[in-house]
């Protein structure tokens, strides 16, 4: 199994950027499509951001178009989230999940990260 572990958030200001690391490890994550959610308190957990296999973009969720950038380097096996223009909004705990490349597409993410705060005041 896979293993992901989110790192490097934290609060910022109105306006302010933030990156978001998921470093894998047991699993090299060209094997994987890979995905970033979000929950703030009291609410659902939601989709921000998607990306396959092959490099392209997924479920690109419209609050966050525009602001937040998908990328991953497979070299590092690292997948991250450039988050720029924060909003209060934004708020919430970022996973990272994963899927084996097979699986993609079907049901529930396989591999789930424990999650990093972001905080973003007014």
């Amino acid at each position: 199994q896979v293993q992901l572990a989110e790192s490097w958030g934290g609060s910022v200001q109105s306006g302010g950027s933030l990156r978001l690391s998921c470093a894998a490890s047991g699993g090299t994550i060209s094997n994987y499509c890979l995905h970033w959610f979000r929950q703030a308190p009291g609410k659902e957990r939601e989709g921000v951001v998607g990306i396959s296999r092959y490099d392209r973009t997924t479920m690109y969720a419209d609050f966050v178009k525009g602001r937040f950038t998908i990328s991953k380097d497979n070299a590092k096996n690292t997948l991250y989230l450039e988050m720029n223009s924060l909003k209060p909004e934004d708020t919430a705990i970022y996973y990272c999940a994963a899927n084996e490349w097979y699986r993609c597409g079907f049901g529930e993410f396989a591999y789930w990260g424990q999650g990093t705060q972001v905080t973003v005041s007014s």
